[in-house]
């Protein structure tokens, strides 16, 4: 008679193999950003990347054409996009394009989990770009978006993995809302950090995927703490996997005073978090 291995050490073994067969990310997405973490690259190597998934050039223009990124005149071309918006501003289109198709599962109760830390994802990179204009760093706004579409994607890839364990009928634990909440919350920073590394992204989107929890965190990294209050924004406001945390005082966080951010300024990221689905994916 064999036993049924306990469902936390099917999750670890199943991280104990390489994390690039994790359907988490898009091979195009990722290189880019690697791209452009060398600060070395031409438009054409931008326009040559994104050529090589023709869907995903597609969907880009999509993204690029909604009412959240959308100027007076329609975007045609990838060029033209570049030119307008600027090169990460595509990079960040081409890794919002490509996630959104990840966060999907035949499982009720994983598909629950996914869309919602999509909303989620989604708002708070809206959030954490808001933030870093709004706080004095517009220089660091792109990358503010990317670091808070990213932080909880150690989320996803457990919500990956344990997809696959029911897929291949491992276990017959129950996946309750509950039971996966607190298997994400439990493991999902250091997962993906694991998972950003491994994938070699810039240091610094590495360190909000480890650190956009922890009591003690750098003060002084002001992509961590923009995301850190977008988060928190997103979790006042019911942009999280888990109902709105109406008792949060943003006024009263570390993140805002470190930020220099006044009432008026979080009542206005309030509003913003709230509106944050004006960018097109399907």
């Amino acid at each position: 008679m064999t036993h049924e291995k306990p469902l936390i050490q099917l999750i670890e073994e199943h991280l104990s193999g390489d994390l690039h067969d994790l359907p988490v990310f898009h091979n195009v997405a990722v290189k880019l950003q690697q791209l452009l973490s060398t600060r070395s690259f031409e438009i054409d190597d931008i326009i040559e990347l994104i050529g090589e998934d023709q869907s995903l050039s597609g969907r880009v223009l999509k993204v690029a054409n909604s009412s959240y990124y959308a100027g007076l005149t329609k975007i045609a071309t990838i060029k033209d996009a570049i030119i307008r918006l600027g090169a990460q501003e595509i990079a960040n289109m081409a890794m919002l394009a490509s996630q959104f198709e990840c966060y999907q599962s035949t499982d009720e109760t994983l598909n629950r989990a996914m869309q919602s830390l999509w909303g989620h994802a989604l708002a708070c990179a809206v959030g954490a770009k808001w933030i870093a204009r709004k706080s004095g760093y517009p220089g660091l706004a792109s990358e503010a978006f990317m670091g808070g579409l990213m932080h909880d994607i150690g989320k996803l890839a457990l919500l990956k993995v344990l997809d696959d364990i029911r897929k291949n009928n491992e276990t017959s634990a129950s996946y309750s809302d509950q039971l996966v909440c607190e298997i994400m919350g439990a493991m999902h920073e250091s997962v993906g950090y694991k998972l950003m590394k491994s994938w070699n992204f810039p240091d610094f989107y590495c360190d909000i995927t480890n650190g956009h929890h922890k009591a003690d965190f750098d003060q002084s990294n002001i992509l961590l703490v923009a995301v850190r209050l977008a988060n928190l924004a997103c979790k006042k406001g019911g942009r999280a996997i888990g109902p709105a945390d109406l008792s949060l005082s943003l006024a009263n966080a570390p993140e805002a005073y470190f930020l220099g951010l006044q009432e008026v300024a979080l009542a206005e990221l309030e509003i913003v978090i709230e509106d944050a689905d004006g960018i097109t994916m399907t």
